[in-house]
């Protein structure tokens, strides 16, 4: 048994991470409803992911943030060294129903919603015991339930039925750095939704801005209608009208700006937008920045360090423990490659004095840019592949 597990192969219980504690009031949990969270009488109003996604504002950064993290290529390092390794093929496609950047999306969806994501192991690796495949569990089919102090998991269930803690048909639990939007932003996004529903009845029952008052005799209907008439046909060929001594002419309506409808969209979209830390501009809810091509580029990685990091890390760290990673490699993003990826011009520069100073040789530097050598693995297989 020592010998096996000097070379790393004993084979491993996967648990779900060893039943974690709660890290918030709300873990785990799909939906909060009116008197608070758990019914504790203080806490968010009744708001759901669903709902949320109502709201432009919150599509547009739920978008942002799982979009980019989704498009990024999920590495294998070795810990010690930096080395890349070869991938797993559960690392470039954890459920194989599917694209990995669709698991990784609603792994980021559930993360930034629930603060917690959950993966179902379908199988598991014959020498070691750690799975070799996924699948994305949406959070409202998770029921979390807790020992009599609330503060660690004792099991899940899926669809009301108790899940394994270990092998397949065990949970994966990836818990976010931050609480989960539905949460912490409840009131934020219920007003947004407020400010769009009554724009939308203003637009769908538009009121009469215009009265003409009668300040004489009743009239009878069929001289109302005429007058009422007469008026609208000369609005249509000037803006000028005489009036007689009993009649008057009122204006009672109000625009979208008098109801200030545009301001506080525009409000609740920066709170929002500071809600789920996107840059405000990112969903055009501050008017007053201006961008160049410099700031662009400085902005991805202002985008990366304080919106997508704490995604990045939760999944990141997750994945590398040693129940699903080997011990001594770790699992990144490849995201200076990718979405932090510098112009063609720097990357140049940049390869040109590492080969100057005796860094790396010419067939590092193809590699560095993706370019294979010529004639390299002309007329070979490639193993996997076949």
């Amino acid at each position: 048994m020592g010998l096996l597990q000097t070379f790393g192969l004993s084979k491993k219980d996967v648990t779900a991470q060893l039943a974690p504690a709660v890290m918030s009031q709300g873990y785990g949990a799909g939906v909060y409803s009116y008197g608070g969270l758990y019914a504790t009488g203080n806490g968010a109003p009744f708001m759901d992911r669903f709902t949320a996604l109502q709201v432009p504002a919150v599509n547009r950064c739920r978008n942002l943030i799982a979009g980019v993290v989704s498009s990024i290529d999920l590495e294998l390092y070795k810990k010690s060294t930096g080395a890349e390794m070869e991938s797993p093929i559960w690392l470039d496609q954890p459920d194989m129903r599917q694209p990995r950047s669709v698991t990784i999306a609603y792994t980021v969806d559930s993360l930034l919603f629930y603060g917690v994501a959950y993966w179902r192991v379908t199988s598991l690796y014959a020498d070691d015991g750690r799975p070799s495949g996924f699948e994305w569990i949406a959070n409202t089919r998770v029921t979390v339930t807790t020992n009599k102090y609330g503060d660690e998991v004792e099991y899940y269930s899926v669809n009301g039925e108790r899940a394994p803690m270990s092998g397949i048909g065990s949970l994966v639990t990836f818990q976010s750095l931050l609480p989960g939007v539905l949460e912490t932003g409840a009131r934020t996004i219920q007003a947004a939704l407020d400010i769009e529903k009554a724009a939308s009845v203003a637009a769908a029952t538009p009121m009469a801005t215009t009265v003409i008052k009668n300040n004489g005799a009743d009239l009878p209907e069929a001289q109302v209608s005429g007058i009422l008439a007469a008026w609208k046909a000369a609005r249509a060929s000037r803006s000028t009208a005489f009036l007689t001594s009993t009649l008057d002419v009122q204006n009672i309506g109000f625009s979208p700006k008098d109801m200030m409808y545009n301001e506080a969209s525009q409000y609740l979209a920066t709170q929002i937008a500071r809600l789920m830390n996107v840059p405000a501009y990112y969903i055009s809810a501050d008017m007053n920045n201006s961008m160049t091509y410099q700031n662009i580029l400085d902005g991805r990685k202002e985008f990366v360090a304080y919106s997508l990091q704490p995604f990045i890390s939760a999944i990141e760290n997750r994945l590398s423990m040693d129940d699903i990673t080997r011990h001594g490699n770790i699992v990144r993003f490849a995201i200076d490659e990718t979405f932090l990826r510098a112009d063609t011009a720097a990357r140049l520069d940049a390869i040109e004095k590492m080969l100057s100073l005796g860094l790396i040789d010419l067939e590092q530097a193809q590699s560095m840019e993706q370019l294979s050598p010529m004639g390299l693995n002309e007329g070979a297989s490639n193993d996997l592949n076949v």
